[in-house]
């Protein structure tokens, strides 16, 4: 599947459009994803199903009658961005509210969170529906934190069929997040996915293993053990889910055996044939069970089994018929008629008109310097990063640091040649950050940098104290969003003490350039130190012991990009190289 690319870093987009032109008589590209080609003959909702490619037919592939209403597409294994969304719900919108349903990741929360903030405002009727079906990545009584696996394609398909049949926005909601609660899943992974233009897959397996809780972000399983028979596999997997049987439940199942990328459907046969007889000998009646490949993850080697404990209101929604590009059932009405809502696009907008002092331009070219020398320093510990973060996570964080910051310091350029102070600089980086590089360091990083930009404004050329104050609203902006604390293996690991460092610095009359060097020198060696952590945060959590020995890469990369933005930021006038070492302390700077 990664042998066929041109550019890696466009392979997503690439792969969108050549859907949308295939399938043109059923869907239409827009700005962050796809819609369905025709309008609803009268206002229903809009289903909008979402996250990062590679893992289709999720979650373009079911666009259509019956099912879902758009899709908003993000990078590979990356959330898309608020942007994003906020242009998919636009489009997708025809006057009964939308819903976004997608599965349980931190940077998805965040993005269509703010997304659904903004629609909100505008006064569309808006809400959004979590998947957090698999049972590996968190014990029952934190079923909250589970990620969304391959039970996504249940709960959009009755949340899909529900707002066909007419049902109002909270109805919708109501029967999703209730099909929610009645899915499990459990899956196995035999060999990595790759991505396209990588050397070598995310991780893998030794001879005649496998890894049991795999992620659909191309993390390993949970723990590795002995590759088991077909038989032996599938009666895991049943036992496994019929141990977690919500109370109450009734008697007739929907089923899913999903290959997940690379697994030929006749070894899914194969293991069927084990399946379907211990959930019949348990006393269940299987309903219009599915083998196949619903939710991939690109080339992964892998199998997941989910079930969806159904009762009389539930069953006729997973049973109704849909029509999408990937995914038939039954007779659904295509649809024909009015192509639906113009399409969203900012690049017709005005350019901004700027009203900043020459203090502030002055400072805004070091400000677009710092940028450059955190673009240099990303692009030549792309690989690096993304190993780490491969080591418990979905490796894409290099990749996603690099998207960012090239999106960053082309917004910022372009706003600092239209007479940009500092500040809106730094807010043009942030939204340009937060749009194309999409995840939850994406997101991050740019709401971080806006509020930096909103701190300095467009008036003054900062002194230390304002840069510490910069700073700290940095810092505050993003603990607000991520909910994360020194101690959670994350970025805020070496946030919170360059930020208590610097602040304690400026208060005590260090020069710029010194406190600056130091601080930086406190995030790298705190960066070091989260080896010795287990997540508690993001998607390394489920993987926590595996994690243990490694410093978390995103504590990692901002420590390296604060210490290289030093010189212009700081003005010690003393050059800085491109890219610090990775993991290694950098010495202050005088």
């Amino acid at each position: 599947m990664t042998k066929i690319f041109n550019d890696p870093s466009e392979f997503a987009e690439e792969a969108l459009a050549g859907f949308c032109d295939i399938h043109s008589g059923l869907v239409r590209q827009v700005p962050g994803g796809a819609v369905r080609r025709h309008r609803p003959a009268k206002p229903k909702v809009a289903v909008l199903a979402g996250g990062g490619s590679g893992h289709y037919p999720a979650f373009a592939g079911l666009i259509g009658p019956g099912l879902a209403d758009g899709a908003v597409v993000g990078n590979i294994f990356t959330s898309p961005s608020a942007q994003q969304a906020y242009a998919v719900a636009k489009a997708a919108d025809s006057g009964a509210g939308v819903v976004f349903t997608y599965g349980n990741y931190a940077g998805d929360v965040m993005n269509f969170g703010m997304a659904s903030e903004r629609l909100a405002a505008e006064g569309i009727q808006v809400d959004n529906v979590l998947v957090t079906d698999d049972i590996a990545s968190a014990p029952p009584s934190e079923s909250e934190k589970r990620r969304g696996i391959a039970g996504d394609f249940t709960v959009f398909k009755i949340m899909g069929a529900a707002a066909e049949a007419g049902a109002e926005l909270a109805e919708v909601v109501r029967l999703g997040r209730k099909a929610n609660g009645l899915t499990r899943t459990i899956g196995s992974a035999f060999h990595g996915c790759t991505f396209p233009g990588a050397d070598a897959p995310l991780f893998a397996l030794k001879d005649k293993q496998m890894g049991l809780g795999l992620g659909i972000h191309g993390e390993p399983g949970l723990f590795d053990t002995d590759l088991p028979s077909a038989k032996e596999l599938g009666q895991e997997f049943v036992t496994r889910l019929l141990a977690e049987t919500p109370e109450g439940a009734g008697d007739r199942l929907a089923v899913i055996l999903n290959g997940l990328g690379s697994t030929k459907h006749e070894e899914l046969f194969v293991l069927w044939l084990t399946v379907a007889p211990l959930l019949r000998e348990s006393g269940y009646t299987l309903v219009q069970p599915e083998v196949g490949e619903l939710v991939t993850s690109l080339d992964m080697a892998g199998v997941s089994l989910t079930i969806t404990w159904l009762d009389e209101e539930l069953e006729p929604l997973w049973t109704a018929p849909a029509e999408t590009p990937a995914y038939r059932r039954g007779n659904a009405a295509v649809q024909s008629g009015e192509v639906s809502g113009a399409e969203t696009s900012d690049a017709a907008a005005a350019p901004a008109a700027f009203e900043a002092s020459e203090a502030s331009r002055e400072y805004a070219a070091r400000c677009l310097s710092a940028l450059d020398a955190a673009r240099d320093s990303l692009h030549a510990a792309e690989t690096k990063l993304g190993d780490m973060d491969a080591i418990a996570g979905d490796g894409d964080h290099g990749r996603g640091m690099v998207r960012g910051i090239d999106a960053a310091t082309a917004a910022a350029a372009a706003a600092a040649r239209q007479g940009a102070g500092a500040g809106s600089v730094l807010i043009a980086a942030g939204d340009a950050w937060a749009d194309k590089a999409g995840g939850t360091s994406g997101v991050l990083w740019g709401a971080g940098l806006r509020a930096f930009g909103e701190a300095l404004g467009d008036q003054v050329s900062p002194d230390v104290s304002q840069l510490a104050a910069g700073v700290a609203a940095f810092t505050d902006r993003i603990t607000g969003l991520g909910k994360a604390a020194p101690g959670d293996k994350t970025m805020v690991d070496a946030l919170v003490p360059f930020t208590e460092t610097l602040t304690r610095l400026a208060a005590d009359g260090t020069e710029p350039h010194q406190a600056w060097a130091a601080a930086a020198v406190e995030a790298t060696v705190a960066a070091q130190a989260t080896a010795s952590l287990r997540p508690l945060k993001g998607r390394a959590r489920p993987l926590a012991e595996k994690s243990v020995g490694t410093p978390d890469p995103g504590a990692t990369s901002l420590a390296m990009i604060f210490t290289v933005m030093a010189p212009s930021l700081a003005g010690s006038g003393q050059p800085t190289p491109a890219a610090a070492t990775i993991g290694q302390p950098q010495g202050a700077l005088s």
